[in-house]
């Protein structure tokens, strides 16, 4: 069975479930989760999506990203998908939430996301998930700024804005 998204009004309101591709097609609004973990050096853990994800493959992004199940609260489809994808747990915390729309492009598939961050930090091992993340790397925040600056299209539409507004927020030390 296709994976379910939970559809949103512009208050975060639920106003149901749609097929994962159906949504991404039509562009309906559904909630989303970003995850940034950072290391004891204030380095940025960065992935590069899988080439063969149906959207936005190969391109650089934040920690994780994930649509939280039905009746799935937000901290638990964060935890749930930082293990699924990069093999390892650490304590998330919600920092802000913010809407966007994009187009990719490639697939000509559509973002409408009520997308709601969570920040965390880890040291160790990440045993990821090949099915999932072609590659990651640890950057310094001032490295990934300038290198954003450089090549934007290397990396997604949304992990931009969560920068900026990490960055507004205060929450970024470059």
């Amino acid at each position: 069975m296709e994976e379910q998204v939970v559809l949103v009004n512009k208050q975060d309101e639920v106003l149901g479930l749609m097929g994962k591709m159906e949504a991404h097609e039509k562009g309906a609004l559904h909630q989303a989760i970003s995850i940034v973990v950072f290391n004891k050096k204030g380095e940025m853990l960065l992935q590069q999506r899988a080439a063969k994800k149906y959207h936005w493959a190969n391109i650089w992004s934040n920690t994780v990203c994930t649509h939280p199940r039905e009746n799935e609260t937000h901290q638990a489809s964060a935890n749930r998908r930082l293990v699924e994808e990069l093999g390892f747990s650490t304590e998330l915390k919600e920092v802000f939430s913010f809407i966007y729309k994009a187009n990719d492009e490639e697939s000509g598939l559509i973002e409408h996301e009520y997308d709601h961050v969570f920040i965390g930090e880890y040291e160790g091992e990440i045993p990821y998930n090949t099915d999932e993340v072609q590659d990651v790397k640890w950057i310094s925040v001032a490295d990934l700024l300038k290198d954003v600056n450089l090549k934007p299209n290397k990396y997604s539409f949304w992990f931009k804005i969560i920068l900026k507004e990490m960055a507004k927020r205060k929450l970024l030390e470059a």
